[in-house]
């Protein structure tokens, strides 16, 4: 039969955790054939490299997210977008690590945690579609730090292939900045050497002031016998 006879009950429909290619714990409500497609999907994933997969197929997205040899999968319709279904895969993952990380997950047969975490699963799913518009509002929020944090990653990479012609400009900088404390120099010698300039015509100027005086009073005093 095709992929889900039960479509109109949600948007996830199939999850599991494998280690390598072994299914650990799986769950679904849905009956249908997408099992076995995920199953065959995970016998082409990349068994060594820590990525994300998605297949499309029958309307539907078999999603995977490949970590340190355990794979976590999820099937959706595909009206659910991808970067929820990988939100959905990454608490998975988060959740799984954090109950079985210990080893039990090393060692567990198939199937062998299917009681313990299926249930674990659904929940993840019902949080997920419950919470789908705020979670994509964050996803974007990311996406546009993350095209902000590029661009200035950029900006620094092509300053730093400009780096001879930002030497020379900070060469020049400096030269631009030794004048102009050279200059500052020179017109506060030059505004003090005006300044005694100026003090010795007032002295000369005030001397001979002085003598006219002395010579005016020598003159007045001779003339009416200023003497005792």
């Amino acid at each position: 039969d095709s992929v889900g006879d039960s479509m109109g009950q949600g948007s996830f429909i199939y999850s599991f955790v494998a280690r390598g290619t072994m299914v650990l714990a799986e769950y679904t409500e849905f009956t249908g054939n997408f099992p076995s497609i995920a199953a065959q999907c995970l016998q082409k994933l990349p068994s060594s490299s820590n990525s994300k997969f998605t297949y499309n197929c029958d309307h539907h997205t078999f999603n995977f997210l490949v970590e340190d040899g355990f794979a976590y999968c999820v099937v959706a319709k595909d009206a659910l977008s991808k970067q929820i279904s990988i939100a959905f895969l990454e608490r998975v993952k988060a959740d799984f690590k954090k109950r079985y990380g210990g080893g039990k997950a090393s060692t567990a047969i198939p199937k062998s945690l299917n009681k313990e975490f299926g249930p674990v699963m659904k929940e993840h799913m019902k949080y997920i579609v419950d919470h789908a518009e705020e979670i994509e509002k964050l996803i974007k929020v990311k996406a546009q730090v993350s095209e902000v944090k590029s661009i200035m990653l950029e900006n620094i990479d092509k300053a730093i292939d400009r780096g001879e012609n930002l030497t020379v400009l900070t060469d020049k900088t400096e030269n631009l900045r030794s004048q102009a404390q050279e200059y500052k120099k020179q017109g506060t010698q030059v505004r003090r050497k005006l300044w005694y300039q100026n003090m010795k015509i007032k002295l000369v100027v005030l001397g001979i002031l002085l003598l006219l005086v002395l010579i005016i009073w020598l003159s007045v005093c001779h003339g009416f016998n200023c003497t005792d």
